[in-house]
């Protein structure tokens, strides 16, 4: 057996918690399912999953080790994270209202490619996740058994979570704030506080050790 079932719901369960924990995949999946849709923000949710893969080699190849033991590759990283959610929440915040039809407001339709590659970078460029890898990985993958095919079971078991507490939660929860999108003012409102939480969460990775 590639890991005991102890082991593996010792791993699910702390996926699901680590999921739920608000950070800046949920807030642009939310962000995603909001001006996009919901089904749309699958794009994204898809791409952060992609970079988790990343950073799981990253922590496999020994990279990860390598980056947490030098203050100039983890700040390099850390600042390029902050400054592209900073980047993101002023353009959210800058982003005027979109046009208004006698029903709901009309969506300019981003391309998936787009959403997917914002999402890829949202979650790569945070060194605290190659940090949180290289703690979290040792603790469900054994010496003393072939090594690829638990990090199969593992990377499978991670991104499984991600995307259904994502999806199905985060994404759903966005459904909710959709009123507001009917009008000029809503939709400024919304772009601000999800451009102010996008800050928030640069200004954490910054000033959080």
């Amino acid at each position: 057996m590639l890991v005991t079932w102890t082991v593996w719901l010792s791993l699910l369960a702390a996926c699901v918690v680590i999921s739920f924990t608000p950070g800046a995949g949920a807030i642009n999946t939310m962000s995603n399912a909001l001006v996009q849709g919901s089904r749309r923000s699958l794009w994204g949710v898809l791409g952060q999953q992609v970079a988790l893969i990343v950073h799981v080699v990253i922590v496999a190849a020994g990279v990860g080790l390598l980056v947490s033991r030098s203050p100039l590759l983890f700040g390099l990283i850390r600042y390029a994270g902050a400054a592209y959610l900073v980047y993101l929440g002023v353009r959210l915040i800058l982003t005027r209202p979109e046009a208004q039809s006698l029903g709901p407001a009309v969506r300019v339709r981003e391309g998936a490619w787009s959403i997917f590659r914002r999402g890829f970078w949202v979650n790569l460029l945070n060194p605290k996740a190659v940090v949180f890898f290289l703690a979290f990985v040792p603790q469900f993958v054994r010496l003393d058994r072939e090594p690829l095919p638990q990090y199969l079971v593992l990377v499978g078991t991670v991104i499984v979570v991600d995307i259904l507490v994502m999806w199905f939660f985060f994404a759903a929860a966005a459904k909710s704030f959709r009123r507001f999108t009917q009008d000029a003012r809503g939709q400024r409102i919304l772009n601000t506080v999800f451009g102010g939480l996008f800050i928030a969460i640069a200004a954490l990775l910054l000033f959080l050790h």
